[in-house]
């Protein structure tokens, strides 16, 4: 026989012996099945004194071989509590394990259970009764039978929750693979544990810690049943990198009393959050260390629902870095040492948080400061901070929302002391002190929401309480440049408090302001430029006004030129106030188009549309300037071309806008008082039209001294009260125009013009209309309308304005005859030439 066939026999035969022995042991655990199970029940009874509900139990040798094990299937075990049938757990399988040859002994002792897919639920009530006492002690000495000798114990797959109402607690966990040995010698119970979890939550003193935290438990306790006292030997928690060592004593024979020491090791900035409750732990969470980060502490005293232990943490760090992980910048170089504790009382009120010798290098910039916060029911802070930093790296370590980006230098001298509870209630109250200084040399800011950069920004600010002091603070936005003398209030309430103001009052001085750049909506691209080489927005989403609901301000301003579309204006004074989004003036002037301004009044944003309420005057202003500047004031039938002339004029005005600054015509409301003198008509298409008339060549160019007229605007459209428009320069010296004028365009004017007495006059009347015999008038007129819109209007005779004529002339002379008749003597008047026509 050849050595391959001998080693293929021997496997042979070893296979066949090993299934031998497993049918062997198997047909003994089937002949023994019943025996061992009424054995376990019977045994379980003894010790276990809630009702416990089995699908299903069976005995199997190959569930955890090589032990034999009896499964319990969709096992639920009722709580242990007077009347209460509420399950303490639910569990897919329950396995109970012993040695194979026990079957052949006859003595069977379950060393080990294994809890696998559910839950577990433990709870202490109020009154300090426990759910979870099921196992009770008894007489286990028998001969041939079964017995419980626990040394090992796990849990996998299995959702365990503690409750505990008297401590204010919760603790939420799903063990992934615990496992527990236990050694039972009389009272002395010890427990070692070892394993992984996902710690869902746990809640203790109102907080919540280790949040949705993996955890790698290793410790060793050990349980005095009569003395009611826990011992835990040195252990370690692990989470993440770090390693948490603990150990101590807890007795609860009356009381809870702790004595605990807790120390970490290989810890983090992010092992050190990992500990804390979100909420304060959250501003933070996403930085991160590297270096020597310590901490030790211990817990010591009673712990009970009225009674919290006395609390000590020591903790700190030694050349260590701190960053963002998002970010390229980081504090480097960081010590400091930290201590934490609840004081003598041990309570809230007791409480001190120490942060001392903190210093370090941002850019290799040093920095040094201390935080020390007391009683924290009613906190007392003492902060002090020395830096000169690089804004652009501060803002890549702590991240503003709204800042898009930031550079330069600041150079910061900051302390504070007083009471936060005082400081929230009266930030100026006389418990807060304040001082220090900050310095900064060309900052530039670009916020997110905004177009223009805040650039070159310079100043000196010198704090005390809440106010700050501000010196020679200047800068630009964009194009346009400040200078700010005076104070801002109320600062340190407005950073730090919710739904405070930010008060200024201050000179403000500035030699050129460009409004179209301040009000360009964020993300809005400038046109082409237009004629004049500069840059005109158009489009109802050019421009975003909006006042910040907390600023408030009281300036003093003085602008050496400003710039709004084509309005262009110089010399600029005035007092100006914004409060509650409602900006008010009682008096600004300047110069523009040739002229002065004189405004005061209001401009309210605070709801959808801006209300504008102003009275202005102006004085010896262009008129072909005015209509330019103004772009027509939306219309292109009266042009800068057409119209000149030196305006003056008084206006008492309601205007409205929506933040876009597009008006609202149809709520316009303006009486405004005009006078226009040494002007000219040149060329306009109305006058044109009246050529059948007049010769055209008088109509070209028609100039007046002075034109007077009080206008109304109401609900889009200009009323023009009847006014007379003197000329000495053509055969008509005087005509006379009213009607109305629409913010559509919609014209209705009628006009009266009168018509020289010449031989050419009558000739050029006979011609056209026919002579008419009689008529006193020595001066007829015309009487027309024009009706339509710009381009397309229409030039007709008012034949009510005629009607209206002739029926009082009629009268006039019928009361002539009647005094001529009761012999009344007519009042002799100089001679003058009779006409012929009638007037029209």
């Amino acid at each position: 026989m050849g050595k391959g066939k001998k080693i293929a026999r021997y496997i042979f035969l070893a296979a066949g012996g090993l299934f031998l022995v497993l049918a062997l042991a198997a047909g003994t655990i089937y002949f023994y099945q019943d025996k061992i199970i009424q054995l376990f029940v019977t045994e379980a009874n003894k010790h276990i004194k809630t009702k416990v509900a089995v699908e299903k139990i069976e005995v199997t040798w190959w569930q955890k071989f090589p032990q034999v094990a009896i499964s319990l299937q969709n096992v639920e075990i009722t709580e242990a509590l007077p009347n209460s049938t509420a399950p303490l757990a639910k569990l897919r399988r329950i396995y109970s394990t012993f040695d194979f040859w026990d079957v052949w002994k006859g003595n069977y002792r379950i060393k080990e259970i294994h809890l696998e897919e559910g839950e577990v639920l433990v709870k202490v009530l109020p009154n300090g009764e426990v759910n979870y006492l099921i196992y009770q002690t008894a007489d286990t000495t028998q001969t041939g039978k079964m017995a419980f000798d626990l040394q090992h114990i796990s849990l996998q797959n299995v959702h365990v929750r503690y409750q505990d109402d008297p401590g204010k607690q919760t603790y939420d966990l799903q063990a992934h693979q615990l496992t527990a040995a236990l050694a039972i010698e009389g009272p002395l119970v010890q427990i070692k544990t070892n394993g992984k979890a996902l710690v869902n939550s746990l809640k203790a003193g109102g907080s919540e810690f280790l949040k949705a935290k993996e955890i790698t438990l290793s410790s060793q306790l050990a349980l005095n049943t009569e003395t009611k006292n826990l011992t835990i030997q040195p252990s370690e928690l692990q989470v993440g990198a770090a390693t948490y060592g603990f150990g101590g004593t807890v007795a609860f024979a009356h009381k809870t009393q702790l004595d605990l020491q807790v120390q970490g090791k290989n810890t983090s900035i992010q092992s050190l959050l990992a500990l804390l409750p979100p909420k304060l732990a959250k501003p933070l969470a996403r930085y991160r260390s590297n270096g020597d980060v310590y901490f030790k502490g211990q817990v010591k005293g009673e712990a009970s629902g009225k009674k919290s232990p006395f609390i000590d943490v020591s903790f700190g760090a030694r050349g260590a870095s701190f960053y963002h992980p998002d970010y390229q910048e980081k504090i480097e170089g960081l010590h400091l040492e930290g201590r934490f504790t609840n004081g003598t009382k041990q309570t809230a009120q007791s409480s001190v948080l120490e942060l001392r010798k903190i210093k370090g290098k941002l850019r290799g910039k040093p920095f040094s400061g201390e935080v020390v916060v007391r009683n924290f029911t009613n906190p007392d802070l003492q902060a002090q901070l020395r830096a000169e930093v690089d804004v652009a790296h501060v803002l890549g370590l702590f991240p503003v929302p709204d800042m898009k980006k930031g550079a330069g230098q600041a150079q910061v001298q900051f302390a504070f002391t007083g009471n936060l509870n005082a400081f929230k209630a009266n930030p100026n109250s006389p418990k807060i002190k304040t001082s220090g200084e900050v310095t900064l040399r060309q900052v530039h800011l670009q916020f997110r929401q905004h177009p223009q950069a805040l650039s070159q920004l310079h100043g000196t600010f010198l704090f005390r309480k809440s106010d700050v002091a501000v010196t020679d603070f200047k800068g630009k936005v964009g194009a346009s440049d400040f200078l700010l003398n005076g104070y801002f209030k109320n600062v340190l309430a407005w950073l730090f408090l919710p739904n405070q103001k930010l008060k200024v009052e201050a000179d403000f001085v500035s030699k050129s302001l460009d409004l179209d750049q301040l009000l360009a909506a964020a993300g809005q691209e400038q046109k082409a430029p237009a004629a004049g080489g500069k840059s005109i927005k158009s489009g109802a989403a050019a421009y975003a006004f909006n006042l910040p609901a907390y600023l408030e301000f009281d300036l003093n301003a003085s602008v050496g030129q400003l710039q709004f579309r084509r309005f262009k204006a110089k010399q600029v004074h005035g007092q100006v106030r914004l409060q509650n989004k409602v900006i008010t003036s009682p008096n600004i002037a300047l110069q523009a188009v040739g002229g002065t301004f004189k405004v005061r009044g209001s401009l309210d944003a605070r709801k959808s549309l801006i209300q504008i309420n102003t009275v202005a005057s102006l004085q010896d202003i262009k008129v072909d300037s005015l209509l330019y500047v103004f772009e027509g004031f939306g219309q292109k039938f009266l042009t800068p071309r057409h119209l000149r002339g030196e305006l003056t004029a008084q206006m008492d005005a309601e205007l409205f806008f929506d933040h876009q600054l597009n008006s609202r015509t149809s709520l316009m409301q303006a009486e405004i008082n005009t006078s226009i003198k040494n002007g000219q008509l040149v060329n306009f298409e109305p006058l044109q039209k009246l050529s059948t008339f007049v010769d055209r060549r008088e109509l070209a160019n028609l100039r007046f001294s002075e034109l007077r007229n009080n206008f109304f605007i109401q609900e889009g459209i200009i009323y023009i009260p009847e006014m007379e428009i003197k000329s000495s320069t053509s055969r008509f010296n005087t005509i006379t125009v009213s009607g109305t004028h629409t913010f559509d365009q919609h014209m209705d004017y009628r006009l009266r013009i009168p018509l020289a007495n010449t031989a050419a006059a009558r000739r050029d009347k006979d011609e056209r209309f026919g002579t008419v015999a009689g008529g006193s008038t020595p001066n007829p007129n015309l009487f027309l309308t024009l009706k339509g819109k710009e381009g397309n209007f229409k030039v007709a005779f008012d034949q009510e304005k005629v009607k209206t004529k002739i029926a009082a002339d009629l009268k006039n002379e019928k009361q002539e005859l009647k005094d001529v008749l009761q012999g009344k003597k007519k009042e002799e008047k100089a001679v003058k030439p009779a006409t012929e026509y009638f007037e029209f």
